[in-house]
């Protein structure tokens, strides 16, 4: 799986106390595998979750549509459509309320493993980091045992919120990085526009960055290209396109060997390319056979390997 459409994904409504909204899983649905997309939204009043922070996961936010609260660490401050928001791993606490009119925001996530062990004949959780000790109770949800938060009139927007009408951007404005000016450190969340009959980033595909695109406007195409063979010339066309419309999710997992490109035809399209920002990535170009690597600052056209890896042709 590729590609999905947030109308075709399964709505999940939570009613704990600790958890509201209505949920879906967009990045599962895509094929995701090593980072997470969660499509939340909340109605005035509801809250998305219990105020919490993780340990090895880094968080971003993008508000859809609609407006609400952010609560973190104990104050609040309003945020609004457009808006970009990062939680650093072992960040403050944080969670969001739906204003007047609800709040509707994309989760995305690096779906981190965190070192620990349950020792089942104790009952309890050891976590590695930091060195804690978690009682388990089987028969409780902790969410059910969430207290009623704190929700002080709404302040000054801290430095992690940042809105894409806010941020100069790249290229006239066409690319803004988003996350980094929100102070993101081990993933990346871009806003970008397309121009009629204009291109994004040329065909790749990574060896160990995830990535996640979600169009939000417009509308254009994907496009495929083939894995590298021994011998075979540069490729000059892709295998497969497929059409893209607001609310597509494109994901595309580390290591497929399968590159994609993004276009527009008659139309402009609005989207957001989310990425980790691993040092050991390679990344490879079919069109020129070009690796770059990020962690050395280098790139180098290269050679397909010459082996059989059980596939045809």
């Amino acid at each position: 799986m590729t590609l999905a459409h947030w109308d075709d994904v399964a709505k999940h409504p939570q009613s704990r106390r600790g958890r509201s909204g209505t949920w879906s899983g967009l990045g599962t649905a895509a094929g995701a595998v090593g980072v997470g997309l969660n499509r939340i939204e909340l109605a005035p009043g509801e809250v998305s979750t219990p105020a919490h922070a993780h340990l090895g996961d880094e968080e971003i936010f993008f508000v859809l549509g609609g407006s609400g609260l952010l609560w973190q660490d104990g104050a609040t401050c309003e945020v609004r459509t457009g808006d970009a928001i990062v939680h650093r791993a072992r960040g403050a606490a944080h969670t969001l309320r739906g204003g007047d009119g609800g709040l509707d925001v994309l989760a995305f996530g690096l779906r981190a493993a965190v070192g620990g062990a349950f020792l089942p004949r104790v009952g309890g959780y050891w976590l590695a980091a930091p060195d804690a000790w978690l009682d388990v109770n089987p028969g409780v949800n902790p969410f059910d045992r969430e207290p009623n938060l704190d929700w002080p009139e709404p302040g000054e927007r801290p430095r992690n919120v940042v809105n894409v009408d806010e941020v100069e951007g790249d290229f006239g404005g066409l690319w803004k990085r988003l996350a980094r000016e929100a102070g993101a450190t081990r993933s990346g969340l871009n806003w970008g526009h397309l121009p009629p009959h204009e291109e994004g980033a040329p065909p790749h595909c990574h060896s160990v960055e995830e990535e996640i695109y979600v169009v939000l406007a417009g509308e254009g195409t994907l496009e495929l290209w083939g894995r590298p063979r021994p011998g075979a010339p540069f490729q000059s066309e892709p295998e497969e396109t497929h059409p893209l419309r607001a609310g597509h999710v494109v994901s595309r997992p580390a290591g497929s060997g399968i590159s994609a490109c993004l276009r527009t035809g008659d139309a402009e399209m609005t989207y957001l390319a989310y990425g980790t920002r691993d040092p050991a990535d390679a990344c490879y170009y079919p069109r020129s056979n070009k690796v770059a690597l990020r962690g050395l600052g280098l790139i180098a056209r290269v050679e397909p390997l010459a082996y059989d890896d059980g596939e045809p042709g």
